[in-house]
């Protein structure tokens, strides 16, 4: 991509409204634009941040044997009232009538839909277990929208829902997502601290929360200091056997990981490196059991023949949360810091004097060898204004060419995230850093 045809309106100044860090490098880098209350576009940068974080969580669900599917922002009234949810639910589901009085709603979770897609398609114990999920905006009518697209009205989400004949299958189904989880944000460049968590609206008895760890999150933290060392990039999910998943499942729920309002001293005995932090919700995961399938008359017929109500689950991930997450975990004073696994580009190309032929050339060559992987500043705008906008879109890498590195055949090389620089031949770049 050519930053000189591209729709990245940068900004020099902090925009008013923009609270904190993530909003306003957010507006600054041009990823996004208000459009109304809690409702953004993604511009062209942004939105392949998003691109790339939903193929991460996508491939970490394909992995646990998630299935994917779409289903309708708009959603029947009655499902909801089925399960009880309509009334309870409160103000922040937008409700709305079509043009023949039917009740709807913008769908803001799909419990009561894949639930009623469920009883509709799968007759038998042998049709179970299954996982399904999508990736899907949402919307939920925040009283007070704010910091951006980390608290907004409108948001991309995974959700997945698990089906299960009785509550030790369900119980393998959550554990199993508990490790794509930890898995997924690995992958994204985060720590991530799973927390016993209220079921809230959703409902259920067992339940984790997904903290971020960064300086500028919204909850208080307790944790124990191995979830910092732990690695999970090792078999796919769906190759661990049950005794690995509760040998998993012991490790991660042990150290009791707590917010300021639940810390419980007692919990703590077994844990021999706590630290206190900061930390962002990113995922939430639920088991609930029936609580859906029974009122909504979900059954299949069981090994002996008689009806058996599935157990159920729900798993959820904030997509677009991640990308203000992600930035409140990673930036300094210049900008945005990106993790190689979600940067809209790996490396920005900064031609420092647009129309000498020998810059061109070699600007135009390493831009060609990328094959869409680099953004290049193709501007004709002072080399500090390119220095700046580099700094502040976060890609990991820099190539600066200018005339008198070009006229030597070596380009200087910028790793973003520490700042180190380093000359190389020309034709030594693209195998540095890919």
């Amino acid at each position: 991509m050519r930053l000189s045809r591209t729709l990245a309106p940068t900004l020099k100044e902090t925009p008013a409204e923009a609270q904190i860090v993530s909003h306003r490098l957010m507006l600054r880098a041009g990823l996004v634009r208000q459009t109304a209350a809690g409702i953004y576009a993604w511009l062209p940068m942004g939105f392949r941040v998003l691109q790339n974080i939903a193929r991460i969580v996508r491939e970490e669900q394909d992995a646990v044997g998630a299935q994917e599917m779409l289903m309708p922002t708009i959603q029947p009234a009655e499902l909801w009232r089925t399960s009880g949810r309509y009334d309870a639910y409160g103000p922040e589901m937008l409700r709305i009538r079509d043009r023949h009085e039917r009740d709807m709603l913008f769908g803001p979770t799909n419990e009561e839909m894949i639930t009623d897609i469920f009883r509709q398609s799968v007759k038998s114990y042998r049709e179970l277990p299954q996982m399904l999920y999508h990736i899907q905006w949402k919307f939920r009518d925040e009283v007070r929208p704010r910091f951006g697209v980390m608290r907004g009205r409108e948001f991309l989400m995974k959700d997945a829902y698990s089906f299960d004949l009785d509550y030790p299958g369900a119980v393998i189904s959550y554990r199993k997502m508990m490790l794509a989880y930890m898995r997924t944000f690995q992958r994204l460049g985060v720590k991530a601290i799973p927390m016993e968590a209220e079921s809230g609206p959703i409902g259920g008895n067992l339940s984790h929360e997904f903290i971020i760890l960064a300086a500028t999150g919204e909850s208080e933290v307790w944790y124990d200091a191995g979830f910092e060392r732990m690695d999970f990039s090792g078999s796919a999910v769906s190759h661990q056997s049950e005794a690995d998943l509760e040998r998993f499942f012991a490790e991660m729920t042990t150290p009791y990981a707590a917010t300021d309002e639940k810390h419980d001293p007692a919990a703590w005995d077994k844990v021999s490196d706590q630290r206190q932090g900061r930390g962002i919700e990113v995922g939430h995961i639920f088991y609930f059991g029936t609580k859906y399938s029974a009122p909504m008359g979900l059954s299949v017929a069981g090994r002996d023949g008689i009806p058996v109500v599935p157990h159920m689950g729900s798993y959820g991930i904030g997509v677009s949360r991640l990308v203000g997450a992600l930035i409140e975990a990673h930036h300094d004073a210049a900008g945005i810091v990106w993790p190689e696994s979600v940067a809209p580009f790996r490396a920005a190309i900064l031609n420092l004097k647009v129309g000498d032929p020998l810059c061109d050339r070699v600007c135009e060559d390493l831009y060609a060898r990328f094959a869409g992987a680099a953004l290049y500043d193709d501007r004709e705008d002072r080399a500090g204004v390119k220095f700046a906008d580099a700094d502040l879109m976060g890609h990991p890498w820099q190539i600066v060419v200018g005339p008198r590195g070009a006229a030597a055949g070596v380009v200087e090389l910028k790793r973003r995230a520490t700042g180190e620089k380093l000359e190389l031949p020309i034709d030594a770049v693209h195998a540095r850093i890919g």
